[in-house]
């Protein structure tokens, strides 16, 4: 199997450091606020990195952090004059929710920065031994200039950072360009007690303590949204890395940003769709194809249509899945044993999803010919596309109704519903509607009433 190591900018073999066994390391929700689908691309190549590796039979143990405390959560906390907690609880929920929704494989721990105050404290001590921070009136500081190997990841020089970066002045600070790894308790924020003082830890280091704790001083793979190359991770590597004097990370794994209209998807810019908001219209399904469908290291524009367009070449391949019986076939003959080992090659090229949904097509429309045919063949393709799509972490489709109970439910939802629009309470309406559509049953407004039909 070969990954891109945005370490050495090269596709390499992946090796982990234990035989069958891989600890990956991934930068988790900063809880300030609904996720959107800008995150939730980081997070399914992640999702769909653990579950190929763990199809490859390795036992994957894998950690996403979770940060509870930062800045932004502060000031929405001061805003609504709550606890930073019920912000964090809040937003953390929502992750949850959605994450369970999308059926993400899910980590083996969540780390939570606040729970982490004792282990970052021992590395900052460390570092401040070894001369590579220093305290400045009650401020820890990292002394990048102290780092000979700053810059490896971005790979970039110190000045060439810093010409680019933007740095808040701090006149407890000796270069721009150092970095806070505690910051002195200011007023009513929230603190925590450490041998430095009353203070917070600053962001960089909480991953840096998170990581170790659960997985040790050097790890197989940390892994990323592109935009936390720098700083995140290339302070990351200072601060572990000065702390050990051993490598933190063999492989670093990042994916590409989601944009719209040109930019980031972020809440800074306005520019964004939350997953909740995504999930009332499209299926979970519809939303991984769409992520999916781009290399996970290439750029992804999201536009008005992308969600739509998604659903249609979905339904491409679901509606193959629907034909005929569910008939189990033991093992695949060797014309489609083909398109197998297609897809484990694609996968195995630093995860080529587009490839494979190329694959899944192909097969689709090769089940179509054997359908027509009356060919039993046609049994083998359907079982290809449920194991591939299954690996990829798609959900089973919704099965049809056939009980006589859930034909009388989805008739009374419908009398209920058009009870509503008489009313004029279209909102109500149109939003049981949606729900129903995300559940696969399609309710169809015509002059002879609401008829339905389940996809």
């Amino acid at each position: 199997m070969k990954i891109f190591n945005t370490l050495t900018k090269k596709l390499e073999d992946f090796k982990p450091l234990e035989e069958g066994k891989v600890k990956i390391y991934f930068c988790g929700m900063t809880v300030q606020d609904s996720p959107h689908l800008g995150h939730l691309r980081a997070f399914l190549a992640a999702d769909i990195l653990v579950r190929f590796l763990e199809y490859k039979g390795y036992k994957v143990n894998f950690v996403l952090n979770i940060t509870d405390i930062d800045d932004k959560i502060i000031q929405k906390a001061i805003k609504e004059k709550v606890d930073y907690r019920q912000i964090s609880e809040r937003y953390e929920r929502e992750f949850f929710e959605v994450t369970e929704k999308m059926n993400l494989r899910r980590a083996d721990i969540y780390p939570r920065a606040t729970q982490y105050i004792s282990e970052i404290s021992e590395i900052i001590k460390k570092l401040i031994e070894k001369g590579l921070a220093y305290n400045s009136e009650g401020n820890i500081w990292y002394d990048v200039s102290e780092f000979e190997d700053y810059g490896k990841l971005s790979g970039k020089s110190l000045e060439e950072l810093e010409k680019g970066a933007r740095v808040e002045p701090d006149p407890t600070k000796k270069d721009p360009m150092d970095f806070s790894l505690w910051k002195k308790r200011k007023g009513a924020e929230p603190y925590f007690h450490s041998p430095f003082g009353e203070g917070r830890p600053g962001w960089h280091i909480e991953c840096s303590a998170m990581s170790m704790k659960h997985l040790g001083e050097t790890i197989d793979i940390h892994g990323g949204g592109e935009d936390l190359i720098f700083p995140h991770h290339e302070n990351e590597i200072a601060q572990s890395e000065g702390a050990t004097g051993k490598e933190f990370a063999r492989y670093w794994f990042h994916t590409g940003l989601l944009r719209m209209k040109g930019e980031k998807m972020s809440k800074s810019t306005g520019l964004f769709l939350r997953v909740k908001d995504a999930l009332e219209k499209y299926s979970p399904n519809t939303i991984r194809y769409f992520l999916l469908k781009s290399h996970y290291r290439s750029p992804l524009e999201y536009e008005e249509n992308s969600l739509e367009e998604a659903k249609k070449s979905w339904e491409r391949i679901k509606e193959i899945l629907q034909k005929g019986e569910n008939k189990k076939i033991e093992g695949f003959s060797e014309e489609i044993k083909i398109y197998i080992k297609k897809f484990e090659e694609a996968m195995e090229n630093d995860l080529n999803t587009p490839k494979v949904f190329a694959i899944l097509h192909e097969l689709a429309r090769l089940g179509n010919k054997f359908y027509e045919e009356n060919n039993e063949k046609f049994y083998e393709v359907k079982n290809a596309i449920l194991f591939i799509k299954s690996v990829l972490g798609f959900t089973p489709e919704s099965k049809k109704f056939d009980s006589e109970l859930s034909k009388n439910l989805i008739e009374l939802i419908i009398e209920i519903r058009q009870n509503l629009r008489e009313e004029k309470r279209f909102d109500i309406s149109d939003k049981i509607r949606d729900k129903l559509k995300n559940f696969g049953i399609e309710l169809l407004d015509t002059k002879e009433g609401t008829r339905y039909k389940i996809s």
